[in-house]
């Protein structure tokens, strides 16, 4: 909703007014993501788990990876079915970069600093880096596959 006009979606056939606004390939893309994210949080919980007690630190980084998972994901989605770059005309959208970045940074300081409020607490440098590297193999998926898409010609 924040984008700006893209001259490219004129190049799409037009979607019949009928049709669900959901299309079959945004489902599809939507439940795979899904699927995936939910099958490693679930391994991610059993391992936190794993000697029956699950720390507020353990609890910290599942949430920060929860978060900047969807963070990752949120690029990917403002450029769903237009084949290029995530980072396309990033610059001339100031309230995607201004959503981001309080998104970004409200994690940090509501972990950092959160403490009682969110029943966070700090993550060391470390675990930060490891998490927004990690998570970020999200982005740089939809990255490869846009790549793909536009040097095949592919749909």
């Amino acid at each position: 909703a924040t984008e700006p006009p893209n001259p490219k979606v004129m190049e799409n056939t037009p979607r019949n007014s009928q049709d669900f606004i959901i299309s079959k390939p945004m489902m599809v893309s939507i439940f795979s993501v899904a699927a995936v994210f939910l099958v490693f949080f679930v391994a991610f919980l059993l391992y936190i788990q794993k000697d029956r007690v699950v720390t507020p630190y353990e609890l910290s980084l599942f949430f920060t990876t929860f978060v900047m998972l969807q963070f990752w994901n949120m690029f990917n989605a403002k450029c769903f079915g237009l084949k290029e770059s995530a980072f396309s005309n990033i610059s001339k959208n100031g309230s995607f970069i201004a959503i981001a970045a309080f998104i970004f940074l409200g994690q940090i300081l509501m972990v950092q600093f959160g403490g009682a409020v969110f029943r966070t607490v700090p993550l060391s440098l470390r675990d930060w880096l490891v998490i927004i590297g990690g998570t970020s193999i999200v982005l740089w998926i939809g990255e490869i596959w846009r790549m793909i898409q536009m040097r095949f010609k592919v749909s």
